[in-house]
């Protein structure tokens, strides 16, 4: 059963090449850290903080496009954790089919703070990541 979840908040270092996104469950204590690169963690900062850009960026791109054809961005969803890597997917509706697209976590935080779309996590991957934190 998919687990919704939100961004609780996101550390920026800028002497490091990776960044940390804490996400928490919408309805529970249980939460988790992913580190990301710095160009995602901007991105998604900058849309959190409502910092616009003069012309589209790669995740406003994505989300237009996905829009323009048609489809319907539901939700993202952070299926698998394999060797320390999360999978996740945008899941878009489109011609009343659910259509998931694999892409990194870190692309779709930063597209569901875009398109302001709720991120679900699979249980197994919630409880993994609770455990590795222990």
């Amino acid at each position: 059963m998919p687990v919704h979840m939100e961004l609780k908040r996101i550390v920026i270092n800028e002497i490091h090449d990776q960044q940390v996104i804490l996400l928490r469950e919408v309805e529970g204590d249980r939460s988790f850290p992913i580190v990301i690169g710095i160009f995602e963690a901007t991105s998604i900062d900058r849309r959190v903080k409502g910092v616009q850009s003069p012309r589209p960026l790669t995740h406003d791109l994505l989300a237009n496009t996905i829009d323009q054809l048609g489809g319907d961005l539901q939700d993202i969803y952070i299926s698998e954790l394999k060797d320390h890597t999360y999978f996740a997917r945008l899941r878009i509706k489109k011609d009343g089919e659910l259509v998931e697209v694999d892409c990194r976590p870190s692309d779709a935080i930063a597209i569901a703070v875009t398109a302001r779309v709720p991120i679900f996590v699979s249980e197994d991957v919630l409880e993994e990541a609770s455990g590795e934190m222990q």
